[in-house]
């Protein structure tokens, strides 16, 4: 099968999307399928040159919209040399352009919303919320509706986006999504981590892997290791990640001296590569309070690391990893972030050591990316054998006006 994909970026400074698509076209390769990317990046971009597939860059993207005049033409002259076309990420001039080049044609195209039809962007941010609301009237209703299927890589997913806008007319398939643990077994030494941050040795590691972002819940995670410190001398926590240009990295350490932590906070910046790897072999325990994940490759990595994983009710993959007995979960909020801690804290050493299998199971269970891959490949298929029959009828079975 040859699948093009169509996504804003690759740039992993973006985020979830752009990680989750190189590991899955690493997966699809190996089963014999050939994928290739368009992109308004610019064709030298260094994320575009080291992507481990045929990247068609036709940026750079004219505004924050993303809009880019070469791509309907392109996609027009091209589309037809492949079997499927796979769009990532919602409110983007991508999007309605696949939309307007395929809606009528032979090729059926696929939605990923990766979270971003998630009702705690309605909550959170009103303003565009609204905004949005005008925009899914104008063009993204009618990119999901006539699409062949709307990908949610978890059943959470699926339930929240029904109840975000309205009218809502989708065919939904849960896909999942993985990750390929390469470097998540003993080949990656912890060493590694510590001669770059030697005030992290011998220390308990409770480690936060994330853009540094408001959503991500960060400040939750300082505010509830100050509650709970006291209880090990040996506690330290880790932020590691990029601060996505927002200023959010100076607010967070202002607020670690606030709390008197400074001492016993480490901020990393972004990791990549056997650095990263190496973080989650020399921690204790993995941390994410966000207060919407959509997925959250980290928390995936640090499972197939053999990580118990103490996250919010708000990753939507939180009742596998609970049922799986692979970590806690809680609110978002500093009460919640500090209890999962402290249940984590309680815990002995035979329970502790049980947890790690657990998270390694879980990964292997629900988030291999080889599984996921294949998912992904059998939900596309049968639309490829009736596409002349079945391209875009509707199914009122799923139309709600609620």
């Amino acid at each position: 099968m040859r699948l093009l994909n169509v996504i804003r970026s690759v740039d992993p400074v973006h985020g979830g999307p752009a990680e989750g698509l190189r590991q899955s076209i690493t997966a699809t390769r190996a089963m014999g399928h050939i994928e290739s990317v368009l992109t308004l990046d610019a064709p030298g971009d260094a994320c575009v040159t080291a992507f481990p597939a045929t990247v068609h860059a036709l940026g750079p993207a004219g505004s924050n919209y993303g809009r880019g005049d070469r791509l309907l033409p392109w996609l027009r002259d091209h589309a037809g040399d492949y079997d499927a076309v796979v769009v990532h990420g919602l409110w983007q001039h991508h999007g309605l352009t696949v939309w307007r080049a395929l809606r009528n044609g032979p090729v059926p195209y696929f939605v990923y919303p990766h979270g971003m039809l998630d009702p705690w962007f309605k909550q959170r941010y009103p303003l565009k919320h609204w905004k949005k609301s005008l925009y899914w009237w104008a063009a993204e209703y009618r990119v999901l509706r006539d699409a062949s299927a709307v990908l949610f890589t978890a059943d959470e997913e699926r339930r929240q986006a029904a109840h975000t806008f309205r009218p809502y007319r989708v065919r939904p398939a849960v896909v999942g999504y993985g990750v390929a643990a390469i470097g998540a077994d003993a080949s990656v030494d912890a060493q590694l981590f510590f001669d770059h941050w030697p005030a992290t040795r011998g220390k308990r590691l409770v480690l936060f892997l994330g853009r540094l972002h408001p959503k991500k819940g960060g400040d939750l995670l300082i505010e509830a290791f100050a509650q709970v410190a006291a209880r090990d001398p040996s506690l330290h926590l880790v932020m590691a990640g990029p601060d996505d240009r927002s200023g959010v990295r100076c607010e967070w350490e202002a607020l670690a001296s606030r709390c008197g932590m400074s001492d016993r906070v480490t901020f990393t910046g972004m990791l990549t590569g056997d650095i990263k790897w190496a973080a989650l072999r020399a921690a204790n325990v993995f941390a994410l309070p966000s207060h919407q994940e959509n997925f959250g490759i980290a928390v995936v990595e640090a499972l197939a690391s053999g990580l118990p994983v103490l996250i919010s009710d708000k990753v939507n993959i939180w009742r596998e990893i609970v049922a799986d007995d692979a970590g806690f979960a809680g609110s978002d909020t500093v009460a919640g972030t500090a209890e999962t801690l402290d249940r984590w804290l309680n815990l002995e050493p035979l329970r502790l050591t049980a947890m790690r299998q657990h998270a390694r199971d879980c990964y292997q269970r629900h988030f291999h990316m080889t599984a996921t891959a294949q998912r992904l490949i059998d939900t596309i298929t049968p639309h490829l054998r009736q596409t002349a029959v079945t391209q875009h009828a509707p199914d009122t079975r799923l139309d709600s006006q609620r």
